[in-house]
Formats: C-alpha cells, sequence, structure tokens
C-alpha cells in the first residue's frame, strides 16, 4: 500500500488533478488523461521555457520522456543539436534509445523524430554498458509541488530509469531533473507521502511560471534487483524480473 497522510494518499492527488483536467477541459489528446502522464492545452509553449534554462544550455546528452506534453521538450533537444535519449517502452528492451535524424534534417522532419512514431523510426538502442553521461534529466509528472517533490502515474517507471541511471554511472547527484506541467498540476504534496525511491525535480516549467524548487532531498541511490518469484510470480523470458529502485522490496511499484 501507498503511505497516507491526514485522509490523502498519492492516489487521492493522482484522480483529483486527473478529474480536473477533464471537467476543465484542459486536458489533451490522448484521452481521458487518467492513469497516464496528461498531455494537457499549452505543454509546447510550457516546453518553450526549456531551451531558456542554464541547465538546458550547457548539457550536451538530454533524456527525455516519450510522453506526449514533453514532445516539443524533444524536439528542442533535437533542434539544439543535442543529444536525445528517451527510455524504452516499459524498460522491456533496455534502458535508452537514442535519437539519430537523418543527415541535414529540416525543422520538419526534427519535430517528426520526436513524435512516439519517430522515436521508433529513427532510433538505435543503447545498452545498460554502454558508456554514457547524461547532463539533464527531463520527465512528466502527475503532480509535484514547489519544494520539488513529485508524483507519477503511478507504475514508478521514471523512478526506475532514474535508479537505473545512477546505477550505470549515467547521471550523479548533481544531474538537474526538470519537469513540464500545467499549472493546475503544482499543488502541494505532504511530505509523509514521499519515499526514498522518489525523484525529486529541481526545475518546474508550466505555461506560465519557470519555478527553481531548490529542492535538497536526496535523489534514489540505485536499484536492487528482485528475485525470481518474489513477487508471487514466475517470470518467463518475454517478463524477466523486475529491477526496482533502492527501497521498492515488499511493495507495490512507487508513484
Amino acid at each position: 500500500m501507498e503511505p497516507r497522510a491526514v485522509g490523502v494518499s498519492k492516489q487521492d492527488i493522482r484522480e483529483q488533478i486527473w478529474d480536473h483536467m477533464e471537467s476543465q477541459n484542459l486536458a489533451d489528446f490522448p484521452r481521458p488523461v487518467h492513469h497516464r502522464i496528461p498531455n494537457f492545452k499549452g505543454a509546447s509553449h510550457a516546453a518553450e521555457q526549456l531551451p531558456r534554462l542554464q541547465a538546458f544550455k550547457t548539457a550536451r546528452t538530454i533524456k527525455v520522456n516519450p510522453d506526449a506534453p514533453q514532445k516539443n521538450a524533444r524536439f528542442f533537444v533535437l533542434e539544439s543539436n543535442k543529444t536525445l535519449l528517451v527510455p524504452t517502452p516499459r524498460l522491456r528492451t533496455g534502458l535508452f534509445n537514442k535519437i539519430t535524424p537523418p543527415p541535414g534534417a529540416t525543422k520538419d522532419i526534427l519535430r517528426k523524430c520526436a513524435t512516439s512514431q519517430g522515436v521508433r523510426n529513427y532510433s538505435v538502442p543503447i545498452g545498460l554498458d554502454s558508456r554514457v553521461l547524461v547532463d539533464l534529466v527531463v520527465v512528466g509528472s502527475v503532480a509535484v509541488s514547489e519544494k520539488g517533490w513529485r508524483i507519477g502515474k503511478g507504475e514508478g517507471y521514471a523512478d526506475l530509469e532514474y535508479a537505473m541511471m545512477v546505477s550505470i554511472g549515467a547521471v550523479s547527484k548533481e544531474t538537474p531533473v526538470v519537469t513540464i506541467v500545467h499549472d493546475c498540476q503544482v499543488v502541494d504534496i505532504p511530505e509523509e507521502l514521499l519515499e526514498e525511491h522518489d525523484i525529486a525535480v529541481d526545475y518546474i516549467l508550466t505555461p506560465t511560471r519557470v519555478i527553481t524548487t531548490g529542492c535538497e532531498r536526496p535523489q534514489p541511490m540505485g536499484i536492487t534487483w528482485s528475485k525470481p518469484g518474489d513477487d508471487g510470480e514466475n517470470p518467463s523470458i518475454e517478463e524477466p524480473p523486475r529491477p526496482r529502485a533502492a527501497g521498492w522490496e515488499g511493495r507495490h511499484p512507487p508513484g
């Protein structure tokens, strides 16, 4: 069970955000946004704040989640001639895909490369044994606080991706983390809900604001590989034992 605080849980916060975005018609395709990192009207505008960050300007390799609201962020990475890494769907075939636009790609082609279809058509896998250094991490969120505390959609893949990057030396505690959300997704999150596997964010980009959180909460320090069958299941070749962020033992996937 996820922790609860004063009658509220992570799932309560998720449901409130999803319901509000749908009822106020703030959501964009794909809908409904429930059980997703929600796409929202104004996501492209919010992403326009990314290239203005000093952390972006100095970064050479940037990891961006494949969620719809980060599409424009992926485009800006490619347009700036930086290396774009996108996690593989549900981490089934490795950790990253490196997006490799064709030589002389126009802006229109780069925008196609930044879509989910483009990620499939213009990418090469990067193995866990690759010597890759990530200078900036962009993640999706369902909710985030001005203190930098984040809640995802509940499957824990962003936390896993970060923990795996730590384990292979791709990121360090100094690597900045950015999230791109609608203003309504910036809410108070009780500190009691936070767990050691939860990643924190340094910058929050919305259509109207750039929030520097100043968060000093430690990031996850690595992963613990689950043992076969320790979840009461019999892993198969198609569904290998799943890596877990440190602190996951005996728990459901985090937010």
